[in-house]
């Protein structure tokens, strides 16, 4: 038998069930409410159903109950199995614990750089420095915000998104510093990079 295969909605539906059984768009609501969609794409409310059944599937997850209100569609109410539990935790430790490969678009982007004239990149670099900073001011605000009535625990991952959002704003400035001193370029001719070689 294969292990149940790990993914961060998983995680997500994981703890949420901890807390007592609930339906999917439940659990959609609280990690919006509780700003969790930052770390948690929920966007679509058909990959959380999806994530439930292959939970069920794996036995992370059982039905508690189904319910059919008047006028309304049917609404299935799910609970954590004890294997859903130990899963939950294995998964949290190993997420904690190692490093994984991950493949964000912005760091793809700058490998392909010079498929850009310098100035247009310089300009979607300028773009994206002032919207790094206005998600930090955000981010500030949402961290003294939860800290007003939780404990500092239910911030952390804003406190982690922050310190890795300032970092890449540091990162960004300096390389359009470098690009408009001129210490970083590329010959662009006729709209296309001209390559080595």
């Amino acid at each position: 038998m294969t292990s149940p295969r790990r993914s961060v909605l998983a995680l997500a539906v994981l703890s949420m069930l901890t807390e007592e059984p609930m339906h999917a768009y439940r659990m959609q609501q609280l990690i919006k409410e509780r700003r969790k969609d930052d770390v948690v794409n929920v966007s679509q409310r058909n990959s959380v159903y999806q994530t439930i059944q292959r939970l069920v599937r794996d036995g992370l997850v059982a039905v508690e109950s189904t319910e059919r209100a008047e006028n309304r569609p049917e609404r299935t109410t799910y609970r954590i199995t004890d294997a859903g539990r130990a899963t939950l935790g294995e998964w949290l430790r190993a997420m904690l614990s190692a490093p994984a490969p991950e493949y964000p678009e912005f760091p793809a982007a700058l490998s392909f750089l010079p498929n850009l004239a310098p100035a247009d990149a310089l300009a979607a670099l300028n773009t994206r420095a002032a919207r790094l900073a206005e998600r930090l001011t955000a981010l500030d605000e949402e961290i003294t915000e939860v800290g007003r009535f939780l404990p500092r625990l239910f911030a952390i991952e804003s406190e982690y998104q922050r310190q890795v959002i300032a970092a890449e704003l540091a990162y960004v400035r300096t390389l359009i510093e470098d690009l408009r001193a001129e210490r970083i370029t590329w010959p662009f001719v006729d709209g296309a990079p001209v390559w080595p070689g």
